[in-house]
């Protein structure tokens, strides 16, 4: 019976619908919690941990008590064991203690949730001594350690598990500075390697810019745009360089990792949260503008958790449009863009092919996917 170390980090994630860009530091949390963030990482780790259920009886799961592990393992019915209790509130220092925990009970394989602070505590205390897993919950998630989904990340630990015959690679633990992040600046550090077990079907890529040749082709996109704007219809702008050029053109104040909203070509509010978009577009019309996450090909779902399930619900799917260079396009190796909310409903609308602006009066016909 395998032993299968499982670490939730309840809080990751949690700064992204209300805007925050992550939720790194008490400070930041507490601003979360009061603008009304949720726990969306415990839920993830249970879509994860639902792909074993069939083969329970294969492994047992050392843990630690409440939301950082117990909890999921009960709903589920798994076998498991808490092997540390935690604090009233779940931290950091949780975390590396029950990671230690790991390394003290011959722990054969690590599964762990949250996004790329959580993938660095893993690293800083078990470096290369244990193989892991990641399930994505963060905000940020840019580390190759995580599988596409949460549901892809339980299929790979399945495949282990069953004794399929992968190789263990090695693969970046980055992470970005929050406080650059939320100033619009991408400011990555690489901080070690994890080994994970590799299927090219399951692990996502590296997060990767656009290129900076594709500067000429993010400025057509953007004139093809504004050239077809529609008076008095709201026009929510996602997060990301090649969508930050129609602000740009438009010569208006803008940020480049959150999500901005304008009407007849002004602006309506820079930097907007879920809550924000919802009180502004109403039951009006509202146009978003996404591209994908470089390297992933996610357009919902990573990075943009303010654009959640709620806000789509009240856009119709033609309204959408999706923009992004050819340089981009042939970076993201899945062939396919991903669009993944946590709601299966919204999810399967946005399933499909999309036309892809990706110069002036230039598309590409791209699927869209939720995994």
């Amino acid at each position: 019976m395998k032993k299968i170390g499982l670490l939730v980090n309840p809080i990751a994630g949690m700064g992204g619908r209300v805007g925050l860009k992550g939720t790194d530091g008490r400070d930041v949390l507490k601003r979360a919690i009061s603008l009304g963030a949720v726990k969306e990482a415990p839920e993830k780790a249970k879509k994860a941990l639902s792909k074993l259920v069939e083969i329970k009886d294969k492994f047992k799961i050392y843990t630690a008590s409440g939301l950082m592990g117990e909890d999921e393992c009960k709903e589920l019915s798994l076998n498991y064991e808490v092997i540390y209790k935690t604090s009233n509130e779940s931290s950091v220092t949780d975390s590396k203690n029950l990671l230690k925990c790991f390394l003290e009970n011959g722990i054969e394989l690590i599964f762990f949730v949250g996004g790329d602070g959580t993938a660095r505590d893993v690293y800083s205390v078990i470096e290369d001594k244990i193989v892991v897993i990641g399930v994505p919950a963060g905000v940020k998630i840019h580390s190759p350690v995580y599988g596409n989904t949460p549901e892809q990340a339980g299929s790979l630990l399945f495949e282990v598990i069953s004794g399929a015959d992968l190789s263990i690679v090695e693969k970046d633990v980055v992470d970005i500075d929050e406080d650059a992040f939320r100033a619009d600046r991408v400011e990555v550090r690489l901080y070690g390697y994890l080994k994970v077990p590799f299927d090219r079907r399951y692990l996502q890529n590296k997060k990767s810019p656009t290129p900076q040749s594709d500067s000429d082709a993010q400025v057509s996109i953007a004139c093809d745009i504004i050239d077809d704007m529609k008076d008095d219809v709201f026009y929510i702008i996602g997060s990301g360089t090649t969508t930050m050029y129609i602000m740009k053109e438009l010569d208006l104040p803008y940020t480049v990792l959150g999500v901005d909203i304008i009407k007849n070509k002004k602006l309506i509010k820079k930097d907007c949260n879920e809550q924000d978009i919802l009180k502004i577009i109403k039951n009006e019309r509202a146009i978003l503008i996404v591209t994908p996450m470089g390297g992933q090909g996610y357009i919902f779902g990573r990075g943009n958790q303010q654009l959640s399930a709620d806000v789509l619900r009240k856009i119709d799917k033609k309204d959408i449009i999706i923009v992004c260079t050819d340089g981009k396009l042939k970076g993201i190796t899945a062939g396919h863009l991903i669009a993944y909310t946590m709601d299966e409903q919204i999810d399967k609308k946005l399933k499909g092919y999309y036309r892809v602006k990706t110069g002036y009066q230039r598309e590409k016909m791209i699927l869209v996917d939720n995994k």
